[in-house]
């Protein structure tokens, strides 16, 4: 199963961070990419099992995602696709914020775990490293500079 992963460190304390991302419905709100988002059948954004409808910028396609965990101990959620555009099966992502105490920051990571043909292996793993996750993480970055 190919692994697609990105990291940064952000300028910001964990709990500032994790405040920031930890709402599943907020995409909009810290990534450059997402227009618009809701959650379904009007369940909680932290209900595990509720669904993320979003739409990406520039009138792109439609995604949903379902909340598989959310830790707020161990500061991070687990989800995968409901319904999606891209030539990938049993996409699983992981988002996690660690603290960096000696530098009071956060340590940002976002990977996922999925399948797809060897063919589609190298452009999944660069849209979703390096655009999706690196692209969420830097917005973050800037947000909270550093």
């Amino acid at each position: 199963m190919p692994k697609a992963y990105a990291s940064g460190v952000v300028a910001a304390d964990a709990d500032t961070v994790w405040a920031a991302i930890r709402d599943f419905n907020a995409l909009p709100d810290w990534h450059p990419a997402i227009a618009t988002s809701h959650i379904e059948d009007d369940l909680p954004a932290d209900a595990v099992g509720c669904v993320r409808n979003f739409q990406l910028v520039d009138d792109g396609p439609t995604i949903r995602e379902k909340l598989l965990s959310l830790d707020d101990v161990a500061r991070c959620y687990s989800y995968d696709f409901q319904s999606h555009p891209f030539p990938v099966r049993s996409y699983h992502a992981t988002l996690r914020v660690t603290p960096i105490t000696t530098l009071n920051a956060a340590f940002v990571e976002w990977w996922t775990l999925y399948d797809c043909e060897a063919a589609d292996q190298e452009a999944m793993n660069d849209l979703f490293a390096n655009q999706v996750f690196t692209g969420g993480i830097n917005a973050l970055i800037e947000r909270f500079g550093g």
